[in-house]
């Protein structure tokens, strides 16, 4: 592993701070120098074509320029300008047409009358090239969210209208926690999809993935959101080849004065009854702008609520699989099989907690019986926080130091509570991310650099809570399991029916169990969720006694970014350019549990140094460039784009992201695209270099130098041929064969594991579509189809290494295939005579997933608008098996229709959306199982208060409450109502220019 060492890469960071200061150096003095005091003032009045009344909040700038303002209340605006003419004025406000006019001079001043918009498709986006263009004509699939579809949406915040986007399926986890995804291989922390805020990855470095908006923009400051469905890594890299969301803010030169937010509202987070709990959220935004020249903000805003509750019971562990009881019909009910797995129960799963209970003597049947039983464990209602929280602040400071170049600084924190899904499910709780950025930008170029620090707090995970309230509280599993087969024994030998007797020797094993809702209890769990040690024996604080370790999640780290772009296509004649170049560092503090440092021996990684450290950071690392060419023939009817990517990560060989693009539009309104890109993702952290015990399952990260000494990847066995080899076993028990014997027999059930080095995830991406405006202007098309092929797809397979047995832990590692590796594993079930790991890793197939979406926006009279939309996805199946199951995790079908008018009469408007999904399969490392169809109604109507500046919209989303839930082993949705009030634009002060 490249390590470095603290010093280097705090110096790496300082040399990305000197680089930026020294532009910022150069520049300023030369800017100062330039700036005298010959200003160009122009000034104006800015109203509507039909009423003639004045419009506030219109922005106006200088057309090339970084340099613009906006009116006051009266419509009236002045802008300092150093420009020389005649200059171009754009002027844009939501609602209206953005229009282009020449000024010649300063000798008269402006009336400006804006046309009110009532053409569709007429929006600019910048994420689908990294320069504006035409939604028309973006050369990939791109969808937006501008302010006024936000104002409209029903959905109770403009992240939870992304929903509504066609080809989005969002995945919530918590009322706080929401992640989005497009086009297949859903999981609830997604690696493959991006989220940027004003340029900024929100990601969470160690939890891999942006906590939904926890600390992104309030409904107050968000100025647009762009989604790209499908690859976008030939431009930026990293991880974007499932998709990406570009949040765009709203600049404080353009949008002043004060804005107020409150929202409250019911939603039903019980999973079975009707039980209202009120949900709040307060939001506030100040900025105000000096001559035009100096601009700050301030965001502040708090949400509390209850959250929704995973309760879902269903049994993933039915008495006809191998690792359930086949072999006894009589148990196939759930509340009878000894081996039930719900959903959302921890410590009933198969790994250190499946015991077989063998030996037994059954009346009836001849020969020695097994029967697989399960720990009890927790329900996860009982584990969690039911209230939730989220906190957001950010500030900014802005200053222009001539018309094509603006420095600023930014700061941004949030801390959350939630629930988040990795491999278990983890409580999120006081978890704190901070952002800091600093930015030069002109009109043609910017430089910025950013860092990113994480902390979990008082997080902790639901499955070595539940171990180790089990263990210290009902015993370790061979003492559970003995107290079990006992009772079971006797109560068998009392002639007791089996379903009977095995439910009379769970309660002898419980005796004594931590029951949830009892002080002790409470009590208990309070006390392991504090502690930092999973794996290793603890002492309880001021009790003496011991457990096998906590369940505190504290994960820190830091995420260092720099990066630049300049459009040089002003210089160059023949062609557009854009070039750009990008560094990222991640510094890992090893935290004993999840992260640790490698070069220190396997057996000491998890303990902590004398200082209390874990020892050394982690140092994960990543650099990358690009340059994209464009140029339009015949008479700009055809536009071609070609790109390419470099990107280095020093775990593996440099890699290229080319992307082909032409777009050509016929008759001025019929635009025809497709693309060709290809992609790749370099490991997640986590999927890199985690290193964590678990349940006696340690999931370890990709890269090789991790499984130095312990030979998972090239001594092991497979899981799924170790349940059926087992299922042999006890089989051939009840006929009277030896154990070793039958173990023998069997052998060749046992599939020994080959797995390669993890290497890059890689995409080829191919896509089409069209996008018109038809009927007189009335009508938006647009369609989209693709074809995506993953090589070395990256997921998690499960293996075990046998030992020899000896007394304590296991003396020795034993050759997968010899007859003693065979003979360890009869005791698969139980993890006595073997190493568990869940290791992230490559596919051995190619996978090839497809689909096509529809959308459609027909404004059929007056201001009446119905829109709607209807994805397809699927992926192509495999003959051959491969070493996990990859989890496509997305329906084939999903639509949604919606009906509404934004003044239906004047001040008042309303909207109505329609969803519905298919049912589909949702497979994880955590829960497997069929996800139903389902549809929902949501609702808003609203009503603007002009002379106030406020609108009061009253809405809800599944406002039939109908429950239910988007992915395996999530929290159960029901109806969500409430009622939001928005104060914009007070205080906003008289002359823009003061």
């Amino acid at each position: 592993m490249s390590n470095l060492s603290t010093a280097k890469i705090q110096g790496v960071f300082r040399s990305i701070q000197i680089v930026l200061s020294s532009i910022i150096l150069i520049i300023v003095p030369q800017y100062a120098l330039a700036q005298g005091n010959n200003f160009i003032v122009i000034s104006g009045t800015i109203i509507e074509d039909v009423s003639k009344s004045p419009i506030p909040g219109v922005s106006v700038s200088v057309k090339n320029t970084v340099n613009g303002s906006s009116t006051n209340n009266d419509g009236t605006f002045n802008l300092k300008t150093k420009a020389t003419f005649p200059l171009t004025l754009v002027v844009s406000s939501l609602g209206f047409q953005t229009q282009e006019f020449e000024v010649k001079g300063a000798d008269s001043r402006l009336n400006i009358a804006l046309i009110t918009q009532t053409q569709l498709g007429q929006e600019v986006v910048v994420t689908a090239s990294r320069v504006e263009e035409s939604i028309l004509k973006s050369p990939v699939a791109i969808e937006k969210l501008d302010i006024k579809a936000i104002r409209e949406s029903p959905a109770p915040s403009f992240y939870d209208a992304l929903e509504n986007v066609k080809g989005v399926q969002m995945t919530t986890s918590s009322i706080t926690f929401k992640v989005p995804n497009t086009r297949g291989f859903n999981i609830p922390n997604n690696f493959r999809f991006v989220q940027l805020v004003d340029g900024v990855d929100m990601q969470a470095g160690t939890l891999g993935v942006p906590l939904g908006n926890s600390i992104g923009p309030t409904e107050l400051d968000i100025a647009s959101v762009e989604v790209t469905p499908g690859a976008a890594s030939a431009l930026y890299g990293m991880n974007a080849i499932n998709g990406m969301a570009n949040l765009l803010t709203k600049s404080p030169f353009y949008y002043h004065g004060l804005s107020l937010y409150q929202k409250t509202g019911l939603n039903q987070s019980n999973s079975d009854g009707n039980e209202l709990s009120i949900l709040t959220e307060t939001a506030l935004r100040y900025a105000k702008a000096f001559d035009n020249r100096f601009a700050f903000k301030v965001n502040l805003s708090y949400l509390r609520g209850t959250d929704w509750v995973s309760d879902t019971r269903i049994n993933q562990n039915p008495n006809g699989l191998n690792t359930a009881n086949p072999g006894f019909p009589e148990l196939a009910a759930d509340f009878d099989n000894p081996a039930y797995d719900a959903w959302n129960k921890y410590g009933d799963d198969g790994g250190s907690n499946a015991v077989t209970i063998s030996g037994l003597s059954i009346p009836g049947r001849t020969g020695n019986q097994s029967i697989i039983v399960r720990r009890t464990g927790y329900y996860e209602k009982d584990l969690v926080k039911p209230s939730v929280d989220n906190l957001k602040f950010d500030a900014s400071l802005h200053y222009r130091l001539t018309e094509n170049a603006e420095l600023s600084y930014g700061y941004r924190t949030g801390r959350m509570d939630g629930v988040f899904q990795r491999g278990n499910k983890i409580q999120l709780d006081n978890v704190v991310v901070q952002n800091h950025k600093l930015e030069l930008k002109g009109a043609d170029y910017f430089i910025r650099g950013y860092a990113s620090i994480e902390n979990t707090g008082d997080s902790y995970n639901l499955k070595p809570l539940v171990d180790n309230l089990d263990i210290t509280s009902g015993g370790i599993n061979s003492v559970w399991g003995a107290k079990y087969k006992m009772s079971l024994q006797n109560s068998l030998n009392a002639n007791v029916p089996l379903a009977e007797a095995l439910r009379t020797a769970r309660a002898a094993a419980d005796a004594g169990r931590a029951e949830p809702g009892t002080p002790y209890f409470e009590e208990l769990k309070n006390t392991i969720v504090k502690i930092n040690n999973w794996d290793h024996d603890a002492v309880l604080p001021g009790t003496g006694a011991t457990t096998t370790g906590g369940a505190w999640l504290t994960q820190k780290s830091r995420t260092y970014h720099t990066d630049a772009q300049w459009n040089l296509s002003s210089k160059i004649k023949v062609f557009d350019l854009l070039v750009g170049a990008d560094a990222r560092i991640y510094e890992v503090i090893p935290d004993g549990n999840n992260f640790v440092d490698f070069s220190r021996p396997v057996a000491d990684r998890n303990k902590p140094l004398a200082d209390g450290s874990f020892g050394d950071h982690v140092y994960y690392k990543k650099f990358g460039g690009f340059a994209q060419v464009t140029k339009t023939f015949f008479a700009e009817k055809l536009k071609l784009y070609g790109s390419l990517r470099l990107d280095y990560n020093p775990e593996f060989d440099a890699k290229l992201n080319p992307r082909i693009a032409a777009v050509y539009t016929l008759a001025e309104r019929h635009n025809f695209r497709v693309s060709f890109q290809n992609g790749f993702r370099f490991p997640a952290i986590f999927e890199a270099i985690s290193f964590v015990n678990n349940g006696n399952i340690r999931r370890v990260g990709g890269l090789s130098y991790i499984n130095e000494g312990l030979n998972y990847l090239d001594n092991s066995y497979t899981l799924a041929s170790i349940n059926t080899f087992n299922a042999a076993v006890n089989k051939d028990l009840t006929t009277g064969l030896p154990a070793n014997e039958a173990a023998l027999k069997n052998r060749n059930l046992l599939e020994i594991t080959s797995l390669g080095e993890t290497r890059p995830e890689r995409i080829n991406s191919f896509e089409a579509g069209y996008k018109s405006i038809l009927l007189d202007n009335k009508l938006v098309v647009d369609i989209d189809a693709y074809i995506n092929q993953y090589e070395g797809f990256l997921g998690q397979v499960e293996v075990s290494v046998p030992y020899k047995a000896g007394s304590g832990r296991p003396l020795s590692q034993v050759t997968v295939g010899s007859d003693e590796a065979v003979i360890a594993m009869l005791a698969a079930n139980r993890s006595a005579q073997q190493t568990r790991y869940r290791v992230y890793t490559n596919a051995k197939n190619t996978y090839n997933n497809f689909g096509s979406s529809l959308g459609l926006t027909y404004n059929f009279y007056q201001k009446y608008t119905l829109a709607g939309s209807l994805s397809y996805n699927d992926i192509s199946e495999n003959k051959q098996s491969d070493y996990f199951v990859t989890g496509f995790n997305t329906p084939n079908l999903a639509t949604n229709l919606s009906f509404g008018n934004r003044e239906i009469v004047k001040n008042v408007g309303f909207n109505i959306v329609w969803k519905w999904q298919d049912s589909f399969q949702w497979e994880s490392p955590l829960v497997n199982g069929a996800v139903p169809s389902f549809n929902t109604f949501d609702a808003q109507v609203s009503y603007r208060f002009t002379q106030a500046k406020a609108i009061v919209k009253a809405g809800g989303t599944n406002i039939f409450n109908r429950k239910y839930f988007q992915y395996a082993g999530g929290p159960t949705l029901g109806g969500l109502y409430y009622i939001a009030l928005t104060f914009d634009g007070l205080l906003k002060q008289n002359s823009v220019n003061k």
